[in-house]
């Protein structure tokens, strides 16, 4: 999968400055001990409850949404909701634009997210997605029977899966096309009469005087050096999270309309908001 480019490039370097660097570490240092401190937490309670309950998780989404509700609050970034999440089985389709989209979709609703497997290998943040039940897949068309296989098992046991169908990130500003092919699990015979999709539109507001795309991140974008600015912004900015009405998938007859479908639903508030 090509990575998307904008067409008026990257934001400008800005150094940080002394204040810049005083505020990454006021940050950083709590940041770190909230999410790695919280993560061993995690993985001793996950000792007990996987013998218990196998792929079912009913303490350590909790460990995540409290981390992730927190490091807003830690960052200074505003957050707030409109919307009901879903209680039915399925899955949540959103529209991708950064790495805080892991906080931003975590923070209010137990999800487990689904990613490219290079992630798994990604020092930090390959250990998180690990801890925090993330579904890896493959671009191999010789695993995809496998990988459909676990995509079905996790859905079956009540997890609520979340996978961003643009298949790369923006600036945060549009929302590419959905591709449909991860839609295809959800007709299999065992889930189409009981899966429930449901849209959500994530908006990042950049901080005053910012430029709009501030907390997009994308293309050949560094992690580190898009952590150290958001980390050292003197003001911080907000993020707006948008769950839409459920799409029952037994309404649609194929992934393609249920894909266009979700799409239209994610693709609104974003246009309403500009």
């Amino acid at each position: 999968m090509t990575a998307w480019e904008s067409e008026e490039g990257y934001l400008p370097h800005k150094p940080l400055g002394v204040g810049g660097w005083m505020r990454v570490i006021l940050r950083g240092v709590p940041l770190a001990l909230l999410v790695f401190g919280c993560l061993i937490l995690l993985l001793l309670v996950r000792m007990v409850e996987a013998p218990l309950f196998g792929l079912h998780r009913p303490w350590t989404p909790y460990i995540t949404r409290f981390v992730c509700r927190n490091a807003f609050r830690i960052l200074g970034i505003g957050f707030s909701s409109r919307g009901r999440p879903m209680t039915h089985r399925g899955a949540v389709v959103a529209n991708h634009s950064s790495w805080l989209d892991i906080f931003t979709l975590n923070a209010r609703k137990n999800v487990y997210f689904v990613s490219k497997a290079e992630v798994a290998k990604w020092p930090g943040i390959g250990w998180l997605a690990r801890a925090t039940g993330t579904v890896f897949i493959n671009r191999d068309r010789r695993e995809a029977a496998a990988q459909k296989k676990v995509f079905e098992d996790r859905l079956l046991a009540g997890h609520k899966l979340l996978f961003f169908p643009e298949g790369t990130s923006t600036d945060g500003q549009q929302i590419l096309p959905f591709k449909s092919t991860l839609f295809a699990a959800f007709f299999d015979e065992r889930l189409r009469e009981e899966m429930h999709i449901q849209p959500v539109t994530v908006r990042y507001i950049a901080p005053q005087g910012e430029d709009p795309r501030f907390y997009g991140w994308w293309g050949d974008m560094d992690f580190g050096p898009h952590l150290l600015i958001t980390l050292g912004a003197r003001r911080q900015g907000r993020v707006e999270v948008v769950y839409h009405p459920e799409l029952v998938v037994s309404d649609y007859t194929s992934r393609k309309a249920l894909a266009e479908a979700a799409e239209t639903s994610v693709r609104s508030a974003l246009v309403v908001a500009q």
